[in-house]
């Protein structure tokens, strides 16, 4: 499973460009994703969908009837992707307004998404 630490390595990394999603992107977007898989699997959370785009992607995680959204930006044009994760609560895996848009960065996604599950 991929970690922090080889997801790190993309920080600064200029990605392919083009009508196609380059494959540096996919390799990216797999470990990013396999990431978010190893969270949930430690704190008993589920990764009920991922959404992949051109050179972004979005993803819902479930825990017992609570759903969070995340949402990383296009990752050609800055490292918003490490610094600036959006997330918020969702009621489905289908709701993509939710709730109050907030960021976070990789380091701290686990955290944040720990507190969207716990809060009342």
């Amino acid at each position: 499973m991929a970690n922090i630490k080889e997801l790190a390595k993309y920080r600064n990394y200029e990605f392919s460009s083009g009508g196609y999603t380059g494959e540096d992107y996919k390799s990216f977007e797999r470990k990013y994703i396999n990431y978010l898989k190893s969270i949930a699997k430690e704190y008993g959370w589920e990764l009920v969908k991922a959404n992949k785009n051109h050179y972004c992607f979005s993803a819902f995680l479930k825990h017992k009837y609570k759903y969070v959204y995340l949402s990383i930006s296009d990752v050609r044009y800055s490292n918003d992707w490490f610094n600036k994760i959006l997330f918020r609560t969702a009621t489905s895996d289908t709701d993509y307004t939710g709730g109050s848009n907030q960021y976070t960065n990789l380091t701290n996604l686990k955290y944040a998404i720990y507190g969207c599950f716990n809060k009342e």
